[in-house]
């Protein structure tokens, strides 16, 4: 199924961070330990010196457009609940932490008490311990079983890297219990001799989703000593767990469940997530159970100086001729050169895997220019990469080996990287809960942190770095996911079938839509109805009908064309933009150019070399309205919600100069398209609209472009997405609308709830989207307000003005919240109140109108 696209991924953030002191009776009680000696500490610079450092070169100062300083936090202090077995409570006094955080206590006390519960507190808050208590104590108690494995316990991660890092702090807690607890990873990079220990004797098991969707739930009868036990299961970094990808991991749960029950076992949830609104609702929306939330964080908080970063503009100028800022990429990596220069422990994050690699790539020659010794400590690490890679990086960070890494967000979540001084995320992540995530990576001892947020030359970063109220004084996201989308159920349907035939009474686990889906699965010959059950009738897997991570197909292979060694894999679904014939493929610091990209046996030749440009895919793009759900008069013009089809192909690429992405060339490409079914907003105008805002026909279709354009890059700030999430298509005169139309559509199958928000805060976020263009400097239009670098159209036609009148004029008659009608899609209880690492493309000319599309960068399993 075309663009069957994950969300972008991929966040333990920092908490609600208030910039007024917060006090507590109890001085700083010291609860994780630090792996920097005292003298390392005393000597250390604080935040403010670092930058200060950073911000004395040319012109550097005037890039600092505000800077937030958040004060110490004490923290509070509780006492164990008594059911906690005293065995663990030395194993943690042994391990440094005499008491633990009173939200740590009453996680416990809720776990103990068959309760499933969400922890929603800060990173390095300690909410792993906060579950390990009680989980630990259930493990411990059921080793004295007579068969040594009386409870079990299930981790589940979103990434390998945190799994094997639970499983390194599992085993260190748990020494002093001897055999008690046996923690063992079961994922894709497990040998298979190790496997049948795994299923047989671990007693917590620590995967991820993919793994218990292919590899657990089908194998069930050889998991039935384990399921049989499952006292607990822990989610970590729940909160990941949004749009598309979020609604898979909410059926796999339900699948969970069902097999469970039929072995006798209903284990208890605990959920571990970043600061986010509503914490109890997602959770209860993400299992389909009853959640308890603890979201008081007791812990303590080390001084973070936080500061927005704007690069400057430069002396180029881009299509048609907007002045060109200097790219957020040769910041970065100016930014982590000059931290590892000080000796200082630091990590950009940074959007794509792209990007990963060049900012590394940049800093070790300029690194090489200085100390050559320096150079071998600053690498890559992101999604790709083959496990021996992955875990010889992860070792090298732990140890402190490397001082400087260039990461994507496989490193954002809770991986415990303590000591670190310093955050560079180059680009808004796409939401204030990953801007916090990622943020908190620095100072996890309880030190003082520095953090900084360089903006790309985008119209969300723009804004955001003039008006630092909109990230420091607002609430953080509530989490989106829809398990009702039938693109989502339907598979999970068939695979729960296949697991144990699917009766009746099964169907209420699975949501209101599941009756309505099975006579359509039926009919599809998927299922079969034998007296009071549905049956998987394929020899097929069924669970292969699906890639939770919403990826489609099988992910190309990337070979070394001469040699045949693998060097990774992309997405099938990113793979005509990725890894296309010319593509610029980055490697452990190395370039290749892709020679042939094989659809047919998914696998896409390279050959090692050295181009000075990058290369971005543009596309096409056409819609169609399929049917309006919720339609609300806006003045004389309407805004709706509905079911449309879109239709892309990749057409072209560009090549970009790297440092200054100043475009050198374009090149056709003849790929097939896709075809898309899912959900968007759109808003139409009227002939008097356009009238009363001056718009006349020559300007029409550059005004509807530009407004698109700006509105797609604003949302991030409304939803929890990435643009990259989100596509648009504006469009002059549109055939079934047949007025001026702009449309914002979700990038994934069946819709991620993505368009659903737009259409709840749409006069919000048109609002944002006007004061954003208006309040830009430039003349005519730049990349800062209306302007895509990869749009299709070249940027034009473009007409910033005439995007202004018309926002002022729509937005004069818009109610103050469009009012909900039943869509037939459930509203799934989530209250927005304000995006995985991400890709790219923005493009697409077609004969009605302009285009920006929804896409992705390929995630690691």
């Amino acid at each position: 199924m075309a663009f069957n696209h994950l969300p972008a991924g991929v966040h333990d953030a920092l908490g609600p961070l208030s910039v007024t002191p917060v006090t507590h009776s109890m001085p700083m009680a010291k609860n994780h330990r630090s792996d920097r000696s005292t003298a390392d500490t005393a000597s250390r610079p604080s935040p403010s010196t670092v930058l200060d450092r950073l911000a004395s070169g040319p012109s550097r100062a005037s890039r600092i457009t505000h800077t937030e300083h958040l004060p110490p936090r004490e923290g509070r202090h509780a006492v164990w609940p008594d059911r906690i077995r005293p065995e663990i409570i030395a194993a943690v006094q042994a391990s440094g932490i005499e008491h633990p955080w009173a939200h740590q206590a009453r996680v416990a006390e809720h776990a103990l008490d068959g309760e499933s519960v969400i922890v929603a507190t800060g990173t390095a808050s300690g909410k792993s311990l906060a579950y390990l208590a009680p989980v630990l104590t259930a493990l411990l108690e059921g080793s004295e079983a007579p068969n040594g494995r009386g409870a079990t316990a299930l981790y589940l991660a979103p990434t390998k890297a945190l799994a094997a890092d639970q499983r390194r702090s599992v085993k260190e807690l748990s020494q002093p219990l001897g055999n008690a607890v046996r923690p063992a990873v079961y994922d894709g990079d497990t040998p298979f001799e190790e496997r049948e220990w795994v299923r047989q004797y671990a007693n917590y098991v620590l995967t991820n989703p993919d793994m218990l969707h292919r590899g657990i739930l089908p194998s069930h009868p050889r998991w039935s000593s384990f399921l049989r036990a499952l006292r607990y299961v822990v989610i970590d970094e729940c909160h990941t767990y949004r749009g598309v990808f979020g609604s898979h991991v909410a059926q796999v749960l339900r699948r969970l469940r069902r097999i469970c029950a039929r072995y006798g076992a209903s284990p208890v949830f605990l959920l571990a997530s970043a600061t986010a609104a509503e914490p109890s609702v997602a959770a209860r929306r993400l299992t389909g159970l009853p959640v308890v939330e603890v979201a008081d964080d007791a812990s303590p908080r080390g001084e973070l100086v936080f500061a927005l970063w704007e690069p400057p503009l430069t002396e180029l100028h881009g299509e048609k001729g907007a002045p060109v800022r200097r790219t957020a990429t040769a910041e970065t990596a100016d930014l982590l050169t000059d931290l590892t220069v000080q000796g200082m422990r630091s990590i950009s994050f940074v959007r794509s895997r792209r990007g990963a690699e060049l900012i590394a790539l940049i800093a070790q020659e300029r690194l090489t220019e200085i100390d050559r010794s320096l150079a071998r400590r600053v690498a890559a690490y992101r999604g790709g990469y083959l496990p021996e890679e992955r875990r010889a990086l992860e070792a090298a960070l732990h140890s402190g080996e490397l001082l400087g890494l260039a990461a994507t967000t496989a490193l954002e979540l809770g991986v415990d990287i303590s000591g670190l001084d310093a955050v560079v995320i180059s680009g808004y992540p796409g939401t204030r809960a990953s801007l916090w995530q990622q943020a908190g990576r620095a100072g996890r001892s309880g030190e003082g942190a520095l953090a900084i947020l360089v903006a790309r030359d985008d119209p969300l970063d723009t804004f955001l770095v003039h008006h630092p109220e909109a990230l420091f004084d607002q609430p953080v996201e509530s989490t989106v996911l829809d398990p009702d989308n039938p693109y989502v159920l339907a598979p999970h349907l068939c695979a729960a079938a296949s697991e144990i035939p699917l009766t009746d009474e099964d169907l209420e686990l699975f949501g209101p839509a599941a009756a309505g889906l099975l006579p359509q699965l039926e009919a599809a010959k998927l299922l079969r109805r034998r007296a009071t059950a549905w049956h998987w009738t394929r020899r097929e897997r069924a669970v292969d009908l699906t890639d939770i991570r919403g990826g489609g197909g099988s992910p190309v292979q990337v070979v070394e064309d001469g040699t045949g060694r693998l060097l990774g894999t992309v997405d099938e679904g990113a793979a005509h933009t990725a890894v296309h014939e010319g593509a610029v493929h980055l490697h452990q610091g190395r370039t290749y150019l892709v020679r042939k990209l094989d659809l047919e046996d998914s696998v896409a030749l390279v050959e090692e070399a050295s181009p000075p440009y990058s290369t971005v895919a543009r596309d096409t793009t056409t819609i169609a309205v399929l049917e309006t759900d919720v339609e609300v008069p806006w003045g004389d013009g309407r805004l709706c919600y509905g079911s449309v089809e879109v239709t892309n192909q990749v057409v072209s690429f560009l090549r970009r100069r790297v440092i200054t992405g100043e475009v050198l060339g374009e090149t056709k490409l003849d790929l097939p398209p896709r075809t898309l079914r899912t959900r968007a907003v759109w808003w139409t105008v009227t002939e008097d609209q356009l009238d009363a805002a001056r718009i006349n026909p020559e300007i029409l279709g550059g005004t509807l472009h530009a407004a698109e354009h700006a509105s797609i890059g604003m949302l991030p700030l409304f939803a929890t997405c990435d643009r990259w999430d989100i596509g648009g298509v504006s469009v002059p005169l549109h055939p079934d609308t047949l007025l001026p139309t702009v449309f914002v559509y979700d990038g994934h199958p069946g819709g991620a709830g993505f368009a659903e928000r737009a259409f709840h805060t749409a006069r919000s976020w048109l609002t944002a989207t006007r004061q954003a263009i208006a309040s830009c400097e430039c003349d005519a239009g730049c990349p800062s307000c209306i302007q895509s670098p990869k749009c299709g159209n070249g940027n034009d036609p473009l007409h910033k003005r005439g995007a202004v009148r018309l926002l002022t004029e729509l937005l004069r008659a818009a109610p103050e919240e469009p009012a909900p009608k039943e869509s037939g899609r459930k509203e799934s209880g989530r209250k927005e109140s304000g995006r995985k690492e991400s890709g790219r493309k923005e493009s697409g000319q077609q004969e009605s109108g302009q285009q920006e599309s929804g896409s992705k960068e390929p995630r690691t399993r």
